[in-house]
């Protein structure tokens, strides 16, 4: 307890020296308290320390629990974002494979057109040659026809290996027919091994 005397003490001053002045105002500051108030002091500093540690973490941990309720929002969103994305990917893909399909078909579709425009233009190009029959079966075409003379076969030969499509040509067979009387005629049956453009 704090005690404080304003008023002049008449005791004390006049015994030291006999000055009749004013006094100072005096403070006494008596007993601090017992041992149990000085604990309970402590202990309420503690307590509001403890307090506004704990008001400030509870503070901390709703805005992290706020931050993680919209990252899992945003979270949510980005799956479906990324569900629609993988689907419309596997649609883009699924639509590549087909048209890779569709123009694999239109490039196929126009090989046996070049071979036969290749084939018509060497055949027309030698002369005394002519095509009775074509097989074509995937990496070599059998050809069979007629020519007036074995260099008409070997010239036609020489012109479908300058054509570049065949790797290899090779005559299987060559003989004069002798069912022609009016004239020399020679059946040949020709293996065309295809490149590999």
């Amino acid at each position: 307890m704090i005690k404080i005397n304003l008023l002049e003490n008449s005791k004390g001053k006049n015994k030291r020296g006999g000055s009749s002045g004013p006094s100072m105002p005096t403070m006494e500051m008596g007993d601090m308290g017992s041992p149990k108030l000085k604990i309970l002091v402590v202990l309420v500093i503690a307590g509001l320390v403890n307090l506004s540690y704990w008001y400030r973490l509870d503070h901390q941990a709703k805005a992290i629990e706020a931050r993680m309720k919209v990252a899992e929002q945003k979270n949510r969103e980005l799956g479906d974002v990324k569900t629609k994305f993988l689907e419309r990917q596997t649609q883009a893909d699924n639509y590549k494979r087909r048209v890779d399909v569709i123009d694999g078909l239109r490039a196929n579709q126009s090989g046996p057109v070049n071979l036969l425009a290749m084939l018509g233009e060497t055949i027309n190009n030698t002369e005394a040659v002519w095509l009775n029959k074509m097989d074509d079966e995937g990496p070599t075409v059998n050809l069979e026809g007629t020519a007036l003379s074995a260099d008409a076969v070997a010239n036609l030969i020489a012109n479908l290996q300058k054509t570049g499509y065949f790797s290899s040509v090779e005559i299987k067979e060559t003989y004069q027919d002798e069912q022609i009387k009016d004239m020399q005629a020679f059946q040949f049956t020709l293996t065309c091994e295809k490149g590999k453009s």
